[in-house]
C-alpha cells in the first residue's frame, strides 16, 4: 500500500515558518484540525486544500507529490526567489508578511475619509479596495478631487500592501501615477462580529500644495465585498464638512487635547 505523502509534505512546508501555530493563523485553519492533517488521520476538504496550496504557493498535485520531489520543488522556488530579488526590500516584505495575521475578513471595498492635505477645510471621500493575491494583501485607493478648468476631475491612484501586525492594521501605499508620494495608515482592527468603521492615523503630504509632511485622522467605512465599484467611485470627491454625516466629520476632525505632546487617536 502506497503511503500518503501529504502529512510529510505539510510538515516540511511548516518547518520553513516560525511555528505550526503561525501557519494555522496565516492560513485561517483551526490548529486541532490542522494537526489531524499532519497526523494523516484526516484529509483537508477541497476548500481547505485550496487555502493550504495558496499559502505555500504550490498546486495540489505538487503538494501530493513524493516528499523528496516536493522538498526539491520548494527549495528551487525559494532559491529562485532569492536570486531574482537582490534588493533588501524583498526579504523585508516577506518577513513582515510571514508574521502578519490574516486580513481575509477585512477584504472588500471601503470609503476612506480624511481632511484633505491639499484643500484646507475640506474632507476627501475616496474609494479603496483590499484584496488577497498570492498570499499578500493588496491595497488600491482612488481619489477624485475638484473639477479642473478643462472640465475633468483630478484623479489620484494609489497602490500598496497591508499587514496586520501588533494588533494594528498597517497599510503602506504609493501614488502610482507620479510615484511622488507615500502614505502610511495605522488602523485599529474591528473586534465586532461585523466590520463598520476602522479608525486610525495616516501620515503623508500634499500633492499640490507644498511638501510639508503631515499627519491626520483617517476613517475607513466598510462597504462590503460585492458592490458596484463604478457607482461607489461616483460618490467620491471633496466635501465640505456640513455636507457629510456629522459622526464621520467628528471622527476625522484633527484636534489635540490641551497638554498633549503627540497626536493620538483613541479606539472606537
Amino acid at each position: 500500500m502506497v503511503s500518503d505523502p501529504l502529512p510529510d509534505n505539510l510538515s516540511y512546508a511548516c518547518s520553513l515558518f516560525p511555528s505550526i501555530a503561525h501557519v494555522c493563523r496565516r492560513i485561517g485553519i483551526n490548529r486541532q484540525q490542522f494537526n489531524k492533517y499532519l497526523a494523516g488521520s484526516v484529509r483537508p476538504s477541497r476548500h481547505n486544500m485550496r487555502k493550504i496550496c495558496d499559502f505555500f504557493g504550490v498546486t495540489e498535485a505538487e503538494l501530493l507529490a513524493e516528499t523528496p520531489r516536493f522538498a526539491e520543488l520548494i527549495s528551487l522556488r525559494r532559491r529562485a526567489g532569492t536570486e531574482q530579488d537582490h534588493s533588501p526590500l524583498g526579504p523585508t516584505l516577506m518577513r513582515l508578511n510571514q508574521f502578519s495575521t490574516p486580513l481575509d475578513r477585512y477584504c472588500g471595498a471601503y470609503f476612506r475619509y480624511f481632511f484633505s492635505y491639499s484643500n484646507p477645510g475640506q474632507i476627501i471621500r475616496s474609494f479603496a479596495l483590499l484584496t488577497r493575491r498570492d498570499g499578500y494583501y493588496l491595497w488600491k485607493n482612488i481619489e477624485r478631487e475638484q473639477i479642473t478648468s478643462g472640465g475633468a476631475r483630478d484623479v489620484f491612484k494609489y497602490e500598496g500592501i497591508a499587514f496586520y501586525l501588533g494588533e494594528r492594521i498597517n497599510v503602506v501605499e504609493n501614488e502610482c501615477l507620479l510615484s511622488s508620494s507615500i502614505t502610511q495608515m495605522m488602523l485599529y482592527p474591528s473586534y465586532a462580529a461585523g466590520i463598520d468603521y476602522l479608525l486610525g492615523i495616516q501620515t503623508g503630504g500634499p500633492l499640490k500644495r507644498g511638501r510639508k509632511p503631515a499627519a491626520s485622522r483617517v476613517l475607513l467605512d466598510y462597504l462590503g465585498q460585492n458592490i458596484d465599484s463604478r457607482r461607489a467611485l461616483g460618490q467620491c470627491g471633496l466635501f465640505k464638512p456640513e455636507d457629510l454625516d456629522p459622526r464621520i466629520v467628528e471622527l476625522v476632525r484633527n484636534e489635540m487635547p490641551p497638554g498633549a505632546t503627540v497626536f493620538e487617536v483613541e479606539q472606537l
